[in-house]
């Protein structure tokens, strides 16, 4: 697997990223800027600003998260995706961008915009209430550069934004949280689930135009996972320990539509914006041979209750595993730090399979010499 990169060449790699990812600006340096969009596999901590129930700030969430050991509002025992990447760009990593930190030479480094429960859609995650749906975190993006001109100028405020990387993970919850949330659920009456498919790719299309019209030049757009493979979806769904066949088509659709929009895009554009980072194939390497990085299981969560731990919220009261590294999930539908570690290994040196048109390492080096 292109997962398990030899230890020389990364030490080598991480050397040239550490140059190639800083910027200078007048007689500082500093790393490139990073933005984040998105849902909970991505949201720093938005959500414990806001009244909603999708919120991971109360222990055991947190518990690998250094130095505290505490809840961050991550959905992650440790370290999540953004934070993995910022640590390659030699930058601390993005703050959630409603937290009251950000502000002074904070913002030079990004911003966190990511809101665990929302989809592409409008209507996704409505029980989750109060989150930051796409719009809105495209709004905030817009007043973010505008506080940032206040700071360092119009000109180079663009030109901070021009040279960020930006990474947007969103989609799963439009299927797990809207499509086959019930039962005959509005969606699914709506539409087919090819058709529903179709849908959301038109839709995201106008989400990234949108976020290309701000002024991102780099971005990471990340699939979604093996949807029905989480412990939630075993525990709901699946027969016998196997994945969801529905959930699986879902994703089986969604992946390649999305990864062929993006190319139509960058050709409309002709330069090479968005990048597809085929995440799902990455976790989909560890789901079906756990053993192989490590894992004892893909189908157990850490942390949670009933069938595959994947009953229900991570709460102080649920069954919590002693070594997280042993387990591809964390809780019922969330990564863990570890597994978290191996899909950034892929984003940053994966081949086209994983990386399409090329990898993370590749974009830093390019951008290194413009």
């Amino acid at each position: 697997m292109a997962i398990l990169s030899s230890f020389a060449p990364l030490t080598i790699l991480s050397l040239v990223l550490l140059v190639v990812g800083i910027i200078v600006s007048g007689v500082e340096a500093r790393p490139r800027a990073f933005f984040v969009f998105g849902d909970s596999l991505v949201d720093n901590g938005n959500n414990n600003y806001l009244a909603t129930t999708a919120r991971a700030d109360a222990p055991p969430y947190g518990i690998d998260y250094p130095p505290s050991h505490r809840p961050t509002g991550r959905f992650s025992n440790g370290y999540n995706i953004p934070d993995l990447i910022s640590q390659r760009l030699g930058a601390e990593s993005t703050l959630p961008y409603l937290s009251p930190e950000l502000r002074g030479d904070k913002l030079l480094v990004g911003a966190n915009f990511a809101s665990a429960g929302i989809g592409i859609l409008n209507d996704t995650g409505v029980q989750f209430v109060n989150v930051i749906r796409m719009y809105r975190q495209l709004e905030y993006f817009k007043e973010y550069q505008n506080r940032v001109s206040a700071i360092i100028g119009a000109s180079e405020a663009k030109n901070l934004v021009k040279q960020a990387l930006v990474l947007i993970t969103v989609g799963g919850n439009d299927f797990v949280n809207n499509y086959f949330l019930v039962p005959n659920s509005a969606r699914s009456q709506q539409y087919p689930l090819p058709a529903y498919v179709k849908y959301l790719i038109s839709e995201y299309q106008k989400l990234l135009q949108r976020l290309y019209d701000l002024g991102a030049r780099r971005v990471l757009v990340t699939g979604t996972g093996p949807l029905g493979c989480v412990p939630s979806e075993l525990a709901q769904r699946g027969r016998n320990g196997q994945c969801a066949p529905e959930l699986q088509q879902a994703a089986a659709l969604f992946n390649p539509q999305l990864e062929q929009m993006l190319l139509q895009l960058n050709r409309k554009i002709a330069t090479d914006v968005f990048i597809a980072a085929n995440t799902g194939k990455a976790h989909n390497d560890f789901v079906t041979n756990p053993q192989q990085f490590g894992f004892v299981t893909s189908q157990v969560a850490c942390c949670g209750q009933g069938p595959y731990n994947g009953i229900g919220l991570c709460t102080a009261l649920s069954n919590l595993c002693s070594n997280r590294d042993q387990y591809a999930f964390w809780d019922a539908f969330h990564p863990s730090e570890k597994a978290n570690r191996l899909i950034v290994e892929e984003i940053m040196s994966g081949s086209k399979a994983y990386m399409n048109p090329m990898n993370l390492s590749t974009i830093l080096a390019l951008d290194a010499n413009t």
